[in-house]
């Protein structure tokens, strides 16, 4: 199966935006998800991309780890042209108008990227797709999301339990299984999901609606999967051509992923 990130690359965003606008139907959530009306992961933002002469594009997502540090995927942070402007918000709504476009009215917080240094050098084992934000300045009213004890993914009740995705990525509200079926991320929303498999650097999760599950899209890279106690287990990284059976996702309990994000939760 053809697999490619899960965002939307800097430099054809404008024309992906317009294709997924003329194909979008009704529009559904994360993939078969709920919205996040009531705040409930207040602490997952969109990344968000400002073009010059262009707009404001939604890119990726990311979750607030420290007041000023936001967790997200190392390939949301590469090949991003000196011009573009990097800022992430926390708002639920991020395109009422739904015109492809982060509305004007949107609070977006500037910030630095910072990818891992072994990115995409590790072969298909590891990626090390695992990035930050840092912001400018700290976010108030925020809640701070934890990470996992080391190794939480490798036990028989941890490979059982049920995670929820969040994002702001493309959204489905079909089981129809090509590109006519989604449409354009514009608010925050989740979704419910059980383990396939984990290995070392990943876990693949399920999210076949046949099955319960919902997922993510383009436009959800580095967003979150939570465990029931709220802890940021793995954070998407891909997934099916078509957003339709499978996520995989980069582990956050393991010493790589922990060993790059420490100096900058000091």
């Amino acid at each position: 199966m053809h697999r490619r990130p899960r965002r939307r690359a800097a430099l054809t965003i404008v024309a992906v935006t317009a294709g997924l606008m003329v194909t979008a139907g009704p529009v559904g959530a994360i993939t078969f998800g709920t919205p996040d009306t009531a705040g409930r992961y207040a602490n997952v933002g969109s990344l968000v991309l400002t073009v010059p002469d262009t707009g404001a594009f939604q890119i990726c997502t990311g979750t607030l780890i420290a007041p000023e540090v936001v967790l997200t995927a190392s390939h949301c942070l590469v090949g991003i042209p000196d011009d573009f402007k990097l800022s992430v918000t926390f708002d639920p709504v991020i395109d009422a108008d739904q015109d492809g476009l982060v509305d004007d009215d949107v609070t977006l917080l500037a910030g630095t990227g910072h990818a891992h240094p072994l990115f995409a050098s590790g072969g298909a084992n590891n990626t090390y797709d695992i990035g930050v934000v840092v912001l400018d300045a700290p976010v108030a009213g925020v809640p701070v999301a934890a990470l996992p004890s080391l190794g939480a993914l490798d036990t028989k009740a941890a490979k059982g339990a049920t995670y929820t995705a969040v994002g702001y990525g493309a959204v489905r509200n079909s089981k129809s299984g090509g590109r006519n079926s989604l449409g354009l991320g514009w608010r925050r929303e989740y979704a419910e999901q059980s383990i396939n498999s984990v290995i070392t650097s990943w876990v693949t999760l399920s999210m076949n609606p046949s099955t319960g599950n919902g997922g993510t899209c383009y436009g959800d890279s580095g967003g979150p999967h939570f465990s029931a106690d709220g802890a940021v287990v793995s954070v998407t990284v891909t997934g099916d051509r078509y957003c339709r059976s499978t996520d995989r996702t980069y582990r956050m309990d393991t010493t790589d992923a922990q060993d790059f994000l420490a100096p900058f939760l000091r």
